[in-house]
């Protein structure tokens, strides 16, 4: 499965908006991405409790890279990349890449 972790940065902009019109951007603009890429999975960690660096980690896992691809594409297009939020890094990687390459099992 291939996985990218994306850690990003609140900026000011999303901040400032109530609660309520952050989900009403996020139902506008990310949910419509994921709803035509369905082989693309999302998930959202908080991570500002913990950090100053990120606040939040975004999770895309696909069984093909370009699923994933295709998702990101649409995603730069929207308010939410670089306005809402700083893009700080994009670390890709493969589950258990190092036991598969191998042919070994996975510890865990």
């Amino acid at each position: 499965m291939f996985t990218v972790f994306m850690l990003v940065k609140t900026n000011p902009e999303w901040l400032r908006f109530p609660v309520a019109k952050r989900f009403d951007e996020l139902a506008r603009y990310l949910q419509p991405i994921l709803d035509r890429h369905k082989a693309v999975s999302f998930t959202w960690y908080d991570t500002e409790f913990y950090t100053a660096r990120v606040t939040d980690v975004w999770v895309l896992t696909a069984a093909d890279p370009h699923e994933y691809e295709l998702a990101v594409e649409e995603l730069r297009e929207t308010p939410l990349w670089d306005r809402y939020f700083a893009i700080v890094e994009i670390l890709p990687g493969v589950a258990n890449a190092y036991a598969d390459n191998y042919g070994r099992a996975a510890i865990g």
